[in-house]
């Protein structure tokens, strides 16, 4: 396999840790090739809270990745997430090129650059920094400005904040597991890759991933992300009242949930009792599904009113007019779309990353769970082709070294009867190459650093 068609994405959850790697085939469409998933226990609503827990996790999904594949793991895309992202919205400005008043990507990306300068708290970084929209001298809405003329461009910026310490431990997490990560991305922007169509990001649209310890938000109108925001509830909390309130095991709990739970209570003919084993020497326990359904009820009525909280908040809850896509493992309870809509009054489908990719190894592929995943992957297959400019059906070219012309020592034996030159003078011609050789090397020092260092990293990057 080649390099450059080979990426690796690790997404770090509360409930679960997955590494997936994948390749594009001639199609373009994005082949899973490997797959790994383990139980995450050192993660708490998407903060990692014990170092060596998570590695173990990491290592154990990675390994059952690698095996599948058959690939090595050196570097990959991370997700990350947890209450403690937030976004805000700026405008940056800056006159371009006095000699040219086209606009190039370059003053483009040296807008970007300047925003990285904008004020944020002790102990914050900058995740993202997305532009929404553009202005040349006071022309709004503009998507794509280079090639434009103009001497002033501004730009309203989407920025994505999160602490450094928590980037930190899930960078030092994928490191002990000898893994470089190259990039970390917001996990509400992947799963909208994996999930969301171009149609409904025109029209508006809110992502709801549903995770096991957060809920993740994004909001999208006009091609353009509006909006993006991480609930602390997710799929455990329903999990933890179904827990105190029947005084039962977690995983009992979890299990009632999955198998018997609905976020909309039946009619007293639909109802049915669910018997649960006791603990050693005690009877067992009778549950009646319509109560279990209310229990569930409520943490869906809170959960979804933080959501709604958050997309009326953004200015467009009354501009989505694809409605929400419930995505992630906890969009698969039973009747949440339905109440889903009766809380919000909006449209709402189940989201499914089953149109960019396909695996001919992997058979639950097409999972919701498996979104964030997904498209972390797809993110990083875009970020490797703008970065590096992969051309995939070509090998690449290694630059040859300009052969040297032999010296001409046989024609100066040949003529050494001819020549007049002592043995003397013959030293000090010698003596005066070398120290003109030496003076060039010297006084070229620089350019050929420079010519090293480029040498050097394009050789790696082709390997």
């Amino acid at each position: 396999m080649k390099r450059s068609t080979i990426v690796t994405a690790i997404d770090i959850g509360t409930t679960k840790v997955a590494a997936i790697i994948g390749k594009r085939d001639e199609t373009g469409h994005i082949e899973v090739v490997g797959l790994g998933e383990t139980v995450s226990t050192g993660v708490k609503r998407g903060v990692v809270l014990n170092i060596e827990e998570t590695v173990n996790a990491i290592q154990k999904a990675v390994e059952l990745a690698q095996n599948m594949a058959g690939v090595k793991i050196t570097e990959s895309f991370v997700g990350i997430a947890g209450q403690h992202i937030k976004s805000v919205k700026s405008r940056g400005t800056i006159n371009t090129d006095a000699r040219s008043e086209e606009i190039t990507q370059s003053d483009v990306d040296r807008l970007i650059e300047n925003m990285y300068g904008i004020p944020i708290n002790p102990g914050e970084e900058i995740i993202h920094i997305i532009p929404q929209s553009f202005i040349v001298d006071n022309e709004t809405d503009i998507k794509n400005p280079v090639g434009m003329f103009g001497k002033r461009l501004e730009a309203n910026f989407h920025i994505v904040i999160g602490q450094t310490m928590a980037a930190n431990n899930i960078k030092k997490c994928i490191r002990r597991c000898g893994i470089e990560p190259i990039g970390l991305i917001l996990e509400p922007l992947a799963s909208s890759r994996a999930i969301l169509t171009d149609d409904e990001k025109e029209v508006g649209v809110a992502l709801v991933d549903i995770g096991g310890g957060t809920t993740d938000i994004a909001i999208y109108h006009d091609d353009i992300i509006r909006h993006t925001a991480v609930v602390p509830f997710g799929g455990n909390v329903i999990t933890l009242d179904i827990k105190q309130a029947y005084s039962i095991l977690e995983r009992q709990a979890e299990s009632l949930k999955i198998q018997h739970g609905s976020a909309f209570p039946g009619s007293s003919d639909e109802d049915y009792h669910i018997t649960i084993p006791g603990l050693k020497g005690r009877d067992p326990k009778e549950i009646s599904c319509n109560n279990l359904a209310f229990v569930i009820q409520a943490r869906i009525d809170e959960i979804f009113g933080a959501i709604d909280y958050q997309i009326e908040t953004s200015g467009f809850g009354g501009k989505l007019g694809a409605g929400i896509v419930l995505t992630g493992g906890g969009a698969l309870l039973k009747n949440l779309p339905q109440r889903v809509s009766y809380i919000t009054g909006k449209d709402i489908r189940l989201g499914y990353p089953n149109e960019y990719l396909r695996s001919d190894v992997i058979k639950d592929i097409n999972h919701p769970k498996l979104s964030t995943a997904i498209g972390l992957l797809l993110l990083g297959f875009e970020r490797v082709k703008d970065e590096f400019n992969f051309v995939e059906d070509e090998a690449p070219k290694i630059m040859e070294e300009p052969k040297q012309e032999p010296q001409e020592t046989a024609r100066e034996e040949s003529f050494m009867d001819e020549s007049d030159e002592s043995s003397d003078k013959k030293d000090e011609k010698k003596k005066a190459k070398k120290e003109k050789k030496e003076k060039g090397k010297r006084g070229n020092w620089l350019g050929k650093l420079v010519d090293d260092f480029f040498d050097g990293k394009d050789n790696k990057i082709e390997e």
